[in-house]
């Protein structure tokens, strides 16, 4: 059996690892490259493999980190199975068609402006090539064994972090391989707390927070207390946010902010179509979350929802204080960059980070002192109040990360260490290896092992 790394290795994004045993190719997820250039410039990369050999795709979740290389897959070649859980389906599916729209709607931009150095700038994927990845789905149910071949079992269990998301077994060759996806928190606002794996011969861990404890403050209150500073100078608070689990977690805690009188009565906003999307997924599926279906009403019905560009274009205008979430997270693209084009240059404007920002994205530049940044082409002065609050990510901490193996019944062979930058990545295998005396390895991009 050989496994190799084409993505998330060395580094958080473009989750890809594929699986070869008699002749069977199996991929770990199929995500996107984000952050610095040359990571973006391998999502236009081939494959080492042909696409058309890879028999089947397991997707752990619904990230674009995660999922967003699909289209591409598709595309050169593949006609296999694509095994989610149902949550997972309809994410993918909001996440493709918007990740296909934006990319469309930035080469569109670049070639108006010209500030492309292409000289005709290209989508990575188009809205049509996204849709073709909806027919191959193949829907499992947690905790049931899904045959992919004779010799060959999958069983997905659930890893908290946003709805849907898995962690994978595998068993073939007489071994087991436990692929954790990302690992959610223990004490997670709207998940439930990870499936801990009872056995494995080789895992492959997610380090994303290796290196990190998520602090014990009280994060409702920063919260409150990061609303109430930029409402009192007159200012609009603006919180970039992935569109799936984080939008909803922040607006919940919002909620209950007002609830209690603790922040004003301004107009508070949701912009992202595919958060707004993703609350009727947490309305489907409220088995995989603890919000109770009048609690997601009653948060809706605080929010001006909004969809129409031309409504987003009318609120940026709007000089009244205000709270803003929209997409994306990592302010790589989608809604958010329309609001900074006006606000980040005010001095009154509060943007508050809320999730792990990638090498070189945007969130990074400007949670480490950006004076200026660059946006379809031009050049702001941040002059904006940067904030951050580190206790709403979704990804579990180094102490969750070492909690998720404190079940193991058996001792594994190998724990190979990804989906992290090369310093997290490294203090969680020394971690590791103090706590439990497991044998850790950190793969790079392309490194091959036969196990």
């Amino acid at each position: 059996m050989k496994i190799k790394f084409l993505g998330a290795a060395g580094t958080v994004t473009g989750s890809k690892t594929l699986i070869e045993s008699n002749g069977i190719r199996i991929m770990i997820d199929c995500g996107l490259f984000q952050g610095i250039k040359p990571l973006r410039e391998m999502n236009w990369d081939p494959l080492p493999v042909l696409p058309s050999t890879i028999d089947f795709v397991l997707l752990t979740h619904g990230h674009l980190d995660h999922c967003g290389w699909l289209p591409r897959l598709v595309h050169q070649g593949f006609k296999g199975k694509i095994y989610c859980t149902s949550p997972t389906k309809d994410i993918t599916k909001l996440i493709l068609l918007d990740s296909a729209k934006i990319q469309e709607e930035e080469a569109e931009k670049a070639n108006k402006g010209k500030y492309s150095k292409h000289e005709i700038a290209e989508s990575l994927y188009t809205i049509e090539q996204a849709e073709k990845v909806f027919p191959l789905f193949k829907v499992v149910k947690v905790g049931e064994s899904i045959p992919l071949d004779a010799q060959i079992d999958a069983v997905f269990t659930s890893a908290g972090h946003i709805l849907g998301a898995c962690s994978i077994t595998i068993k073939l060759e007489n071994k087991t391989l436990v692929f954790s996806g990302d690992i959610g928190r223990d004490d997670d606002v709207l998940m439930y707390p990870p499936t801990k794996p009872k056995k494995a011969d080789y895992i492959f861990l997610e380090s994303t927070y290796g290196n990190r404890l998520h602090p014990q403050a009280d994060t409702k209150s920063e919260l409150e207390m990061h609303v109430n500073n930029t409402i009192n100078l007159g200012g609009t608070v603006i919180i970039p946010s992935f569109a799936v689990e984080r939008a909803q977690t922040i607006m919940y805690l919002l909620w209950q902010l007002k609830e209690e009188k603790k922040i004003p009565n301004i107009p508070y906003i949701i912009d992202t179509p595919m958060g707004i999307s993703a609350l009727n997924i947490f309305r489907n599926y409220p088995k995989w979350h603890k919000l109770s279906l009048e609690e997601i009403e009653k948060v809706s019905e605080m929010f001006l929802l909004v969809s129409d560009y031309k409504e987003t274009n009318e609120l940026i205008l709007d000089t009244r204080p205000k709270v803003v979430i929209a997409a994306s997270g990592m302010i790589t693209g989608g809604r958010v960059l329309s609001y900074l084009e006006h606000y980040i240059v005010l001095p009154e404007t509060t943007i508050i980070i809320v999730g792990y920002q990638a090498e070189a994205t945007r969130g990074r530049k400007l949670l480490d002192g950006a004076k200026e940044i660059k946006i379809y082409g031009q050049y702001y002065p941040v002059n904006a109040n940067i904030q951050e609050i580190q206790g709403l990510s979704a990804h579990g901490d180094q102490k969750d990360l070492l909690n998720w193996l404190s079940q193991l019944e058996n001792k594994p062979t190998k724990v190979f260490i990804v989906h992290g930058e090369n310093q997290p990545a490294d203090e969680l295998r020394i971690k590791i290896q103090e706590k439990y005396g497991y044998d850790c390895k950190i793969p790079l991009i392309g490194q091959e092992f036969e196990l």
